[in-house]
């Protein structure tokens, strides 16, 4: 069976997605849209794709949805891991189909919103996703990592598998810990992921909007936003995960490592980075229907949106 690609009007799109990268706005564009959609009489839910807002404890630092957010619109797959466990996403992809479905069949329209572009796939396609490692080999991983040097890892993997490792720099600390994870696990091929990041086929047919905003005014903006994180707490929720022992993926947020050093210029330029990379994810979707949010209030770009879904 055929299945629907982003943007296909063949059936009617059931799901809304909204990408972008940090501090665009995201957040507050979805709650307009949900209550523009309300006005017709629809039932919106919003699903977060992102790989970090799932931890509880951290939604200052990952800017989830906060309590006044999610009253005007509910969240899901936010804030449903402890900061101890590790998570990945091969477990995040069956938890999104889940409430996806779970909304459609309910009657309601999920606005799938995600500023990690993976997590975002997974959410929204069939991936062919390998299962997280086994209690334990990650972190041995990790902890190699740190003792010996990411380039020592790599060059076990160049020997493991060297057509593999010549897909992955030597610098690039999570793709190299994934990979040595498939050799461990027997699995020495490139991980079938990667090869499907940019399918434009679809399980829920799908419009697909990508926010964009000139570059000067976003890192404006991302520098105001870490300004008002670190106000608001971000460096006490990562003292206190840190005490408690986060897993090397809640670490992975933006800001935990350089807020324990108490270095907010450093949080602010990995958050910008990331910014660019996340543009460059944008750029590789299928379907996507960008929209230019600079200048623009969240009910205007909304507006948009729900003019395109009528």
């Amino acid at each position: 069976m055929d299945l629907p690609v982003a943007g296909d009007p063949r059936r009617g799109a059931e799901v809304v997605a909204v990408f972008g990268p940090t501090g665009v706005g995201k957040t507050e564009v979805a709650i307009a849209l949900a209550d523009l959609l309300r006005v017709r009489g629809e039932r919106p839910v919003a699903i977060s794709a992102d790989a970090l807002q799932v931890y509880a404890g951290l939604e200052t630092l990952t800017g989830a949805a906060d309590a006044r957010d999610r009253a005007r619109l509910e969240h899901r797959l936010i804030s449903l891991k402890p900061v101890t466990a590790t998570f990945s996403v091969g477990e995040f992809a069956p938890l999104a189909h889940a409430e996806i479905d779970r909304a459609l069949t309910e009657g309601r329209r999920p606005i799938v919103v995600g500023g990690t572009g993976l997590y975002l796939r997974a959410a929204l396609t069939q991936m062919d996703l390998k299962p997280p490692p086994p209690p334990g080999l990650r972190e041995r991983i990790e902890a190699r990592a740190a003792a010996e040097g990411l380039s020592v890892l790599h060059d076990e993997l160049r020997g493991r598998a060297p057509a593999v490792a010549a897909t992955i720099e030597p610098t690039d600390r999570s793709r190299v810990i994934r990979a040595l994870e498939l050799a461990e696990l027997g699995e020495l091929g490139y991980p079938p992921e990667e090869s499907q990041l940019w399918t434009a086929e679809v399980r829920r047919p799908t419009v697909l909007f990508g926010l964009v905003m000139e570059r000067e005014e976003l890192y404006r903006r991302i520098d105001a936003r870490v300004d008002r994180m670190v106000a608001g707490g971000a460096a006490d929720e990562v003292r206190a995960a840190d005490a408690a022992g986060a897993s090397p993926t809640a670490r992975k947020a933006l800001g935990f490592e350089e807020l324990l050093d108490g270095d907010v210029e450093a949080m602010k330029r990995r958050t910008r980075n990331y910014a660019k990379r996340q543009l460059t994810w944008m750029r590789k979707l299928s379907g996507v229907r960008t929209i230019d949010v600079t200048g623009r209030s969240a009910l205007d770009v909304a507006t948009e949106m729900a003019a395109a879904l009528a």
